[in-house]
C-alpha cells in the first residue's frame, strides 16, 4: 500500500492509503476529496489539475498541461499510484461546491418573484392549501358506560372535524394515543393528510402546541440545489438556501452522472451524494435558521430533471441515455422521505413533480406552472438556461416542449478557462473596441481564475462586437492581447499570469468560441424549431422568460447580438428566477396547484428534436455569429453598420 497525501492550496491535509495502480482522481472520491471533473475523468475537460509535491506518479502527459507538466501539474484523472506520493489541490479545483455562486433566495429579486406567484395562484383561483391539514379534536373521557376503544373515539372525532368518511391511524400514533389523550383531557392538536376523503393521521400532540407545521420545497439541478422551509398553514417562507449538488464530483452533465452511476455501487453513490451530502446539510441548516425541528416537516415537494429524479430515488437511470430513451416513470406516488434516509417527521413523505420525457422532467413542469405560461392567451417562451437546456412554447391553448444538448459549455464547461460560477469567475466583461482592453466583473471581487457562462457569453459578444473575430469565431485582429499556438490557433487574453489569481492566463481560444457556438447554436435552433413547427414566427412572441442560475447574470442583448435568442425588443425578455423552486413551492402548498401541475404535465406535447426533419439543418445555421442568415438579426446589423 502506498501512501497518498491530498494537501489543500489553502491549508490543510488528507491522507489515504493506496493500492498499486489506483487512480488518482478515484482515490481523491473516496476520501472525500473535491476535485472539479466536468467530464467525470474521462481526460476531455483538464480541470481536473492538481500539482505533484513529492513522491511520484504514473500520469499521461495530456495537451491540456502543455509545458506545466514540467512544473508538476497533472490531471488527476490521468494519473496512478505507484508510490507514496503527495499532490497539492489548487483552490480552483475544490472550491466549484464549497465556494459556488448560488442563488441568493433572500435578495428583493427572489423576493418579488415569490409574491408575484402567490398573487398569480390567487388570481388564478387557487386556494392555498395543501393536502397536510391541521386541526384540533376533542372527546368525551370514557367511563363505565361509555368504552369505546380510544383509536374508535380518536377515528370519530377526527371524522367530525374534518368531514373525512374515512380515517387510517397508523401503528406509531396509535402507540403514543393513549396517554396522550389522557394528559391532554381528551383534546389533541392533529395533523393528517385529506386525500380522495380518507385522512391519514401524521402526528398528534398538545392541543396548546404552537410549533408550526411544515413543509420542504426543493429544486434539484444538476449543479445547483435550492430549498425553502415553508409553513403550511400560512404559506410563509420560514427559511431558505442553496448549496452545490454534491454529485458534480462524478461529471458536470447527467449523461456523466448516468455513466458513473453503472459502476460498482454507482447508484448508491449518486444517491449519497445527493441525499447525504447536499439535501440533509441543506435541510439541517434551514431548519435551525427558522428554529423548527426536523421532526415538524411533514411534506416534502422536489422539482428535478428526469435524472435527478432517478438519482435520488436510487432508480437505474441508465434506460434514459438509450434509444428509445425510456424512463422509469413520468409520475410517482409520494414516497416515505424515511425510505430515502431523510430523517423528517415520522409520516412524512416526498412528492415528485411529473416529468414528460428522459430529457424534460419536472424541473419543467414545475417551472411552467410557476410562470403562469398556460394562464395567457399571449405567445410566450420559457427558457431555462444551466447544466441542459429546456424550452417551453405556448400559451393557454397549448403547450409544447423540448431539450437541446447545449452541454455543459453555459457552466463553463467545454471552454479551457471556464468554470462555474464560484469565486474568481469573470461573469460580465466589456472589451474597448479601440485598445481591445478588457474591462471585468470577477465573483467575489479577486483577480480572475477562469470564465462563467454569463462572462463567456459577454466576452464573445465584445469580441464580435469590437471586430476581433467574426461570424465563424476567428480572430481577425492583431494585439498585445491576441496569441496564437503553433497551429496558428487564436486566443484573446484576458487577464495574463500576472494578473489572474491563479498565475496563468486567463484566456479564451477559437476552439474554445466554436464550442461555444455550437451550444448556442443548439439553444436558438431549439427555439426555432419549436416555434416553426406549428407555423408560428418569432415575432409573433410576446414573452421570452429565462429561468434558471446562468439567466441571473445574462446580459440579454449580448445573448440576442451573438444569435443565442430571437432579435425581438428586449423589453419582450425577463428573468423569473429559479421557477422550478417556484414551481416546487406551488405544488407543496396549494392542492389546486398540484392538481393544474398534473394537468399540464398531461397536456403538454414533448418535441424529439432528433426526430424533426429539419433540426440538424436548423442547428448547423445557428453555429454562426449571430447566424448564417442575417435577416433574422436585423439589429445586429444595424450595431455593426
Amino acid at each position: 500500500m502506498h501512501k497518498v497525501i491530498f494537501q489543500f492550496e489553502s491549508g490543510g491535509d488528507v491522507t489515504i492509503f493506496a493500492a498499486p495502480g489506483e487512480n488518482l482522481l478515484e482515490l481523491a472520491r473516496k476520501a472525500n476529496v473535491v476535485i472539479d471533473a466536468p467530464c467525470s475523468g474521462n481526460g476531455s475537460c483538464g480541470k481536473c489539475r492538481v500539482k505533484l509535491m513529492s513522491g511520484t506518479l504514473k500520469s499521461n502527459k495530456s495537451l491540456h498541461l502543455d509545458s506545466e507538466f514540467n512544473e508538476g501539474w497533472r490531471l488527476a484523472c490521468g494519473s496512478t499510484v505507484n508510490g507514496d506520493v503527495k499532490v497539492m489541490v489548487p483552490d480552483i479545483a475544490s472550491a466549484y461546491k464549497s465556494r459556488m455562486k448560488t442563488a441568493d433566495l433572500s435578495s428583493p429579486e427572489e423576493v418579488r418573484i415569490f409574491t408575484e406567484l402567490q398573487e398569480n395562484l390567487r388570481t388564478a383561483g387557487f386556494n392555498q392549501s395543501g393536502q397536510i391539514k391541521t386541526f384540533s379534536v376533542r372527546m368525551d373521557a370514557p367511563t363505565l358506560d361509555d368504552t369505546m376503544p380510544d383509536n374508535e373515539r380518536f377515528s370519530r372525532a377526527v371524522r367530525e372535524a374534518t368531514g373525512a368518511g374515512h380515517v387510517i391511524v397508523p401503528f406509531f400514533i396509535l402507540r403514543k394515543l393513549p396517554d396522550l389523550l389522557r394528559d391532554n383531557d381528551f383534546a389533541l392538536r392533529c395533523v393528517g393528510e385529506l386525500f380522495d376523503g380518507t385522512i391519514e393521521i401524521m402526528d398528534i400532540s398538545s392541543d396548546a402546541g404552537t410549533v408550526p407545521v411544515c413543509g420542504l420545497a426543493v429544486d434539484i439541478g444538476t449543479t445547483t440545489v435550492s430549498g425553502v422551509l415553508v409553513d403550511l398553514q400560512t404559506g410563509d417562507i420560514l427559511a431558505k438556501g442553496s448549496a452545490g449538488n454534491g454529485q458534480i464530483r462524478y461529471g458536470a452533465d447527467v449523461i456523466n452522472r448516468i455513466i458513473e452511476q453503472q459502476k460498482t455501487d454507482g447508484i448508491e453513490k449518486l444517491q449519497n451524494a445527493i441525499i447525504k451530502e447536499t439535501l440533509l446539510p441543506l435541510i439541517e441548516v434551514l431548519c435551525l435558521d427558522a428554529g423548527v425541528p426536523q421532526k415538524r416537516i411533514f411534506r416534502m415537494a422536489v422539482a428535478s430533471n428526469t435524472t435527478m429524479n432517478h438519482l435520488l430515488l436510487g432508480i437505474n437511470a441508465n434506460h434514459l441515455r438509450t434509444e428509445p430513451y425510456i424512463p422509469a416513470f413520468f409520475r410517482l406516488r409520494p414516497v416515505l422521505t424515511r425510505a430515502l434516509g431523510i430523517e423528517l417527521a415520522p409520516a412524512a413523505k416526498l412528492s415528485v413533480a411529473p416529468n414528460i420525457g428522459s430529457y424534460v422532467g419536472g424541473d419543467i413542469t414545475a417551472g411552467a406552472l410557476a410562470c403562469m405560461i398556460w394562464n395567457t392567451g399571449d405567445l410566450s417562451m420559457l427558457i431555462d438556461l444551466g447544466t441542459n437546456g429546456e424550452i417551453v412554447f405556448g400559451n393557454s391553448e397549448f403547450l409544447i416542449s423540448c431539450a437541446c444538448s447545449a452541454g455543459p459549455a453555459f457552466e463553463g464547461g467545454d471552454i479551457s478557462c471556464g468554470m462555474r460560477a464560484t469565486h474568481g469567475a469573470i461573469e460580465a466583461c466589456v472589451i474597448d473596441r479601440d485598445t481591445m482592453e478588457p474591462r471585468m466583473t470577477v465573483i467575489g471581487d479577486i483577480r480572475p481564475v477562469g470564465l462563467c457562462g454569463s462572462g463567456i457569453i459577454d466576452v464573445i459578444a465584445e469580441l464580435f462586437r469590437a471586430g476581433i473575430i467574426n461570424g465563424k469565431g476567428k480572430f481577425i485582429r492583431e494585439g498585445r492581447r491576441i496569441k496564437r499556438d503553433e497551429f496558428d490557433i487564436g486566443s484573446y487574453v484576458l487577464a495574463f499570469p500576472e494578473e489572474s489569481g491563479s498565475g496563468r492566463p486567463v484566456s479564451i481560444s477559437e476552439v474554445d468560441i466554436d464550442n461555444f457556438i455550437r451550444a448556442k447554436g443548439a439553444i436558438f435552433s431549439a427555439i426555432m424549431t419549436l416555434i416553426t413547427s406549428l407555423g408560428f414566427t418569432p415575432d409573433m412572441l410576446e414573452h421570452v422568460l429565462v429561468a434558471g442560475g446562468i439567466g441571473s447574470g445574462i446580459n440579454m442583448r449580448n445573448a440576442v447580438y451573438i444569435g443565442m435568442f430571437p432579435d425581438l425588443p428586449l423589453e419582450k425578455f425577463s428573468y423569473i428566477g429559479n421557477s422550478s423552486l417556484a414551481g416546487a413551492y406551488a405544488m407543496l402548498t396549494s392542492e389546486d396547484a398540484a392538481g393544474k401541475l398534473e394537468d399540464i404535465a398531461r397536456s403538454m406535447t414533448y418535441l424529439e428534436l432528433s426526430t424533426q426533419p429539419g433540426y440538424m439543418d436548423a442547428f448547423v445555421a445557428a453555429c454562426f455569429l449571430p447566424h448564417t442568415d442575417g435577416t433574422l438579426f436585423p439589429s445586429v446589423s444595424d450595431e455593426v453598420t
